[in-house]
């Protein structure tokens, strides 16, 4: 079984902290590979801030190219929108039956994982890393037994806060891979 963690988000855009973070989890995991589900619209988030879905793709691309074992997806492209995590993992989980998908969260979603669509059949059926937020303490005592967490650095940049800066005209090279910041040129 090849150890595959699922690293979902609107990557709206793609930023140094979610490349720093996704190696720093296969350093410290037994995970051998991380794909980076683009996800075309999460249901949480409002559809209207996101960049279309082909453009975020080919930027994940893009920021990953060169990367070792850090992989671009489009999976849930095909999937019915919403797309819900339940439905993406168990649906990969039938097409790569040589794979053991792994759920890489945020401390953030974490606290609010029970609000996630049938997350009950998550945490029955598949494995799950939680790396740290800022603001969310997690008790690993309280943790079940399939749910860990890994101890990564603390990345203060948000997709949020770069959108804010290309909309001012700012200079976003210090928070985004060289590609994503030449397409935002």
């Amino acid at each position: 079984m090849i150890k595959t963690g699922i690293f979902g988000g609107s990557f709206n855009p793609i930023h140094n902290g979610h490349i720093a973070l996704a190696r720093q989890i296969l350093e410290k995991s037994d995970l051998e590979e991380i794909w980076f589900v683009v996800s075309p619209q999460n249901p949480l988030k409002s559809a209207d801030s996101l960049a279309d879905d082909e453009t975020r793709l080919m930027l994940v691309k893009a920021a990953l190219e060169g990367e070792v074992n850090l992989v671009a997806s489009d999976y849930e492209f095909k999937m019915p929108r919403p797309s819900y995590m339940y439905d993406t993992l168990t649906a990969m989980r039938a097409d790569y039956p040589e794979r053991q998908f792994t759920l890489l969260i945020g401390g953030d979603n974490w606290v609010r994982f029970h609000h996630w669509y049938r997350w009950e059949d998550i945490l029955r059926n598949f494995r799950i890393i939680i790396y740290p937020r800022k603001g969310s303490v997690i008790d690993k005592t309280t943790l079940p037994i399939n749910v860990e967490i890994v101890d990564t650095q603390l990345y203060d940049i948000s997709s949020t806060e770069i959108r804010e800066n290309i909309s001012k005209g700012n200079d976003i090279s210090r928070l985004v891979p060289k590609a994503v910041a030449e397409y935002y040129k």
